[in-house]
């Protein structure tokens, strides 16, 4: 749609999951709004939709009262049923959280606690528990949770896609956002198959988000900040040794990640991982791409400096696990002695958005940030993607109190 014609009532940018889920949820509520949708690659869920391992998790973690917990928990039931309605598969795998000694027992009673005022279903389990629900695991206690199962977040993201483009709405693949420029009741959206006029838009550009935001006014002050994800594949024989899904007790230390894990996917494969190492490209065609620009923006960035020297030592763990088989697999074997560094293959791999403050803190819950006419998605971390149709619904709801606000 070119300038001057009619705008467009509501363009979304970024064709992932979140993205998908606000335009779906949109025209749920009002089929009759002209709603686009732009994605610069071309397919949908290039990025971190589709590079993922696929749990949709139950909401365990998550600080009491953040917009994690309140998403993940309604998100997850929306996006089951979705799924259900759109013939998506759903495996109700369980999650199991292992304390390997005694030392952890605190910070699995305070995971309990945290769990159970987020109304998630969790079991406590002894030894005898863990070893009925994953007999190969070795601990001393655990934590289950029965509702945590497992998808293809890539196959919800291109069914989301049709879905759209069914109700009336429009994605445009290989289509990227040059500029965004506000004006009274309207905003021009300038891309690289030409421009167009809209009442409202929502940007979920996830590794470009900040450039987006920063397109409409000052730049936010934190950054994107790439890090990238590799997991192991347990060779297929050997998949029994894994049930569902099997995590360590997460250790905290202000870092949002939550360890070394084992997932049993919905194909059946068992990933291992993933990691977390400073990214040199916020996307690229290897694990070890550097892009300049983005490469010059994580350095020039005070925050990035901070982060590294308060996480040091957790940082040159990481990197260490992540060029030697070894360690990954020492870290495995806490909890699964049996698999060896031989039982293993490098695997799939992807480049999560981190958002970053200029005090080198990882922000941890979801951020929007609102202009007059513009919605910025600002940071939308794990679990973002078994949240997405609760993001979607409170995005809809903003963008719809905006065109509320008249034509212009």
């Amino acid at each position: 749609m070119a300038t001057g014609t009619r705008p467009a009532d509501v363009v979304i940018v970024g064709g992932g999951i979140v993205g998908l889920a606000t335009a779906h949820r949109l025209l749920e509520a009002r089929p009759d709004l002209d709603v686009q949708v732009l994605e610069a690659e071309d397919r949908v869920g290039a990025h971190q939709s589709s590079r993922n391992s696929g749990v949709l998790h139950a909401g365990l973690y998550y600080a009491p009262g953040s917009d994690k917990a309140r998403w993940a928990v309604a998100g997850k039931a929306q996006l089951e049923r979705f799924c259900a309605d759109h013939g998506v598969r759903v495996a109700r795998t369980g999650k199991v959280v292992v304390a390997t000694d005694r030392s952890e027992l605190p910070a699995l009673r305070a995971l309990t606690e945290r769990a159970r005022t987020n109304g998630v279903d969790v079991e406590e389990l002894d030894v005898d528990g863990l070893r009925r629900h994953e007999p190969h695991v070795h601990g001393v206690a655990g934590l289950r949770s029965p509702g945590t199962a497992v998808t293809d977040f890539g196959e919800v993201t291109r069914v989301l896609a049709g879905v759209v483009g069914a109700a009336g709405g429009l994605v445009r693949t290989s289509t990227r956002v040059l500029d965004l420029v506000e004006r009274p009741g309207r905003v021009r959206v300038a891309t690289t198959t030409g421009d167009l006029e809209a009442r409202a838009v929502v940007t979920c550009a996830g590794l470009q988000a900040d450039r987006l935001a920063a397109m409409t006014g000052s730049p936010p002050t934190e950054r994107i900040v790439p890090f990238r994800g590799s997991w192991l594949r347990l060779r297929p024989e050997l998949a029994h040794l894994v049930r569902g899904n099997i995590y360590p007790v997460p250790t905290g230390g202000g870092l949002p990640f939550l360890g070394v894990h084992l997932t049993r996917r919905i194909d059946g494969e068992v990933w291992i991982g993933p990691n977390a190492v400073l990214a040199g490209a916020r996307s690229g065609a290897s694990p070890w791409s550097v892009d300049r620009r983005d490469a010059a923006a994580t350095a020039r960035f005070r925050g990035t400096w901070k982060l590294a020297a308060r996480h040091l030592g957790i940082g040159v763990g990481e990197l260490w696990r992540d060029r030697y088989l070894h360690a990954t697999i020492r870290a495995v074997q806490r909890y699964v002695p049996t698999i060896g560094v031989d039982d293993v293959a490098r695997g799939p791999w992807g480049v999560r958005a981190q958002l970053v403050d200029r005090d080198g803190n990882l922000v941890d819950d979801f951020v929007v940030r609102a202009s007059d006419r513009v919605l910025h998605v600002l940071n939308a971390p794990s679990p973002a993607a078994t949240a997405s149709l609760a993001i979607g619904a409170d995005l809809r709801d903003r963008v719809l109190g905006r065109l509320g606000r008249g034509t212009g």
